[in-house]
């Protein structure tokens, strides 16, 4: 299914998930859909596996927790998601070297709680691996320390204007 791909969400430099400056981290990107959902883009490489060739779950639900707390960031750019709690089910191994999706929405939401839900979906379409959490509502100045400027900022990488799912 072709989804449009309606804005870029921020990165940072030294986030394990999305860091352009961390030699160890994913790299991934977020894009908000049309259909209101997050979509995380990122390509594990040797250095994130558990057993040869495939991603450490650790990592897979290290994505998912990203993909799902930033899912708040659609609807209400301010928010920022401090992870409650995270429920993760492991369905397939997710593979190395190949580019792997997440996708997660925002299920319930409130004044300062909110929960998701999101999926790693293999290039076949099946599901990897899905989890469910619950997250507290934050402004940033309240969650990180330091020059936010310099570690938070738009990712000015080309965009697609779609793409298939």
């Amino acid at each position: 299914m072709t989804r449009k791909v309606l804005a870029a969400q921020n990165i940072s430099r030294m986030c394990l998930v999305c860091g352009t400056d961390n030699v160890a981290g994913l790299k991934a990107r977020f894009y908000e859909l049309e259909c209101g959902e997050l979509l995380g883009v990122f390509q594990p490489r040797e250095f994130h596996q558990s057993y040869p060739g495939r991603l450490h779950g650790g990592i897979a639900s290290a994505v998912l927790d990203e993909t799902i707390g930033r899912a708040v960031n659609i609807d209400d750019p301010d928010a920022f998601g401090v992870t409650v709690e995270l429920t993760v089910r492991f369905r397939k191994p997710v593979p190395l070297g190949e580019e792997i999706h997440s996708i997660a929405r925002i299920t319930r939401d409130s004044r300062r709680i909110f929960e998701g839900t999101g999926e790693i979906v293999l290039a076949d379409g099946s599901v990897a691996v899905e989890a469910s959490g619950k997250y507290m509502k934050m402004p940033i100045g309240a969650i990180a320390d330091g020059d936010l400027e310099s570690q938070w900022f738009a990712d000015e990488r080309l965009r697609p204007e779609e793409v298939d799912l």
